[in-house]
């Protein structure tokens, strides 16, 4: 039964990014994984592509004959795809138990209100594979109260669009102490707590927001988020590793790959990590890793990585100091002379 992550999310958002580190994060954890590009209009990947949309259909091609736009040629693409959803299936065959990351355009119609997108993975479901649906985030978000509640409202409407179990993701969380502080700790914005909070500081970010009518429809918008109860935050630094294996163990859960069987008996040390669900980091180490502490803990990394370095440049030291003769390697094991030592009680 193989398994497929569905990445999703607006421009800018860290999707290609992500299939990047995440497909060397899983091939460095002994994870055979293909990227699929479903993006017609991403010419450049920063990964090898096992299928590319391009290969069918490109943007430039649909803009120029179809007379549409960048978007509506993206939507037209998507359509077209759909259409030929032969082309897709056969591909996908080839990849065999691959782990498949699915990297999708960034139009938030897609995910939103569009049917092609949920009609093509409905058809890849039916092929026996286990979906995760990632909406990513740009942690940026964060940083001012109308933001973080349009990110509310998108992902609860992409939730219940793609219908799969899913994932919302805050990417680019290394760099969010670099945007100045946040009235709440982490937790506020990532596990959705009381909303009613936020509305002074949505409030006094436009003086527009203090007219009644407006006040009203905040206090709606809050209550219909809380109502559903459905939304909540992982978060992601791409290239920290304990971040990714965090992340990774998240969507093991939803998507049931944790609950497979064991890899073998030669695993890594990540791959037991993984297996047996080694503790990651949790939204408190998040806080003051990336917020509270970052500095201290940048200066603690750089350090450790300069002494791996130096340690691997050093040869190594026999029992008397000295440096390893590395003939000796190469004169293999001693022949037995005959000698037997006999230990006396």
């Amino acid at each position: 039964m193989p398994f497929a992550q569905l990445i999703i999310g607006p421009p800018g958002s860290g999707k290609s990014t992500y299939c990047d580190g995440m497909q060397q994060f899983l091939s460095a954890i002994g994870r055979k994984c293909s990227v699929v590009n479903l993006d017609p209009a991403n010419d450049r990947t920063s990964y090898p592509c096992a299928l590319d949309i391009r290969d069918l259909v490109t943007l430039e091609e649909v803009m120029a004959e179809e007379e549409l736009g960048p978007n509506g040629g993206v939507l037209w693409a998507l359509e077209e795809l759909e259409h030929n959803g032969d082309w897709l299936e056969e591909g996908l065959k080839g990849l065999g138990e691959d782990y498949v990351l699915f990297d999708c355009p960034g139009q938030v119609e897609l995910f939103t209100h569009h049917s092609s997108l949920r009609n093509l993975f409905g058809r890849i479901q039916k092929l026996g594979y286990r979906l995760v649906a990632l909406h990513l985030t740009d942690s940026y978000c964060l940083t001012l109260p109308s933001l973080y509640i349009s990110t509310l409202l998108l992902s609860l409407r992409a939730m219940l669009q793609m219908d799969l179990p899913h994932l919302n993701v805050m990417t680019k969380i290394d760099k969010l102490a670099s945007y100045g502080p946040l009235p709440f700790n982490l937790d506020f914005y990532t596990e959705v707590h009381d909303l009613s909070y936020l509305l002074p500081h949505l409030a006094s970010e436009n003086p527009r927001m203090r007219h009644p009518k407006f006040e009203g429809l905040n206090n709606a918008v809050v209550e219909l988020v809380e109502d559903f109860g459905l939304v909540g935050f992982e978060t992601l630094a791409v290239e920290d590793k304990k971040s990714m294996m965090t992340l990774l163990q998240a969507i093991d859960r939803a998507g049931g790959y944790a609950f497979g069987g064991a890899e073998g008996a030669n695993d890594t040390v990540w791959q037991v990590a993984m297996r047996e669900g080694m503790k990651g980091m949790t939204i408190h180490d998040v806080q003051e890793r990336w917020i509270d502490r970052k500095e201290e803990f940048d200066e603690l990394e750089a350090k450790e990585r300069e002494e791996e370095a130096r340690a691997q440049e050093t040869p190594p030291l026999t029992e008397d100091g000295g440096e390893e003769d590395s003939d000796v390697e190469e004169m293999g094991p001693v022949p037995d002379g005959g000698v037997k030592v006999l230990r006396r009680s």
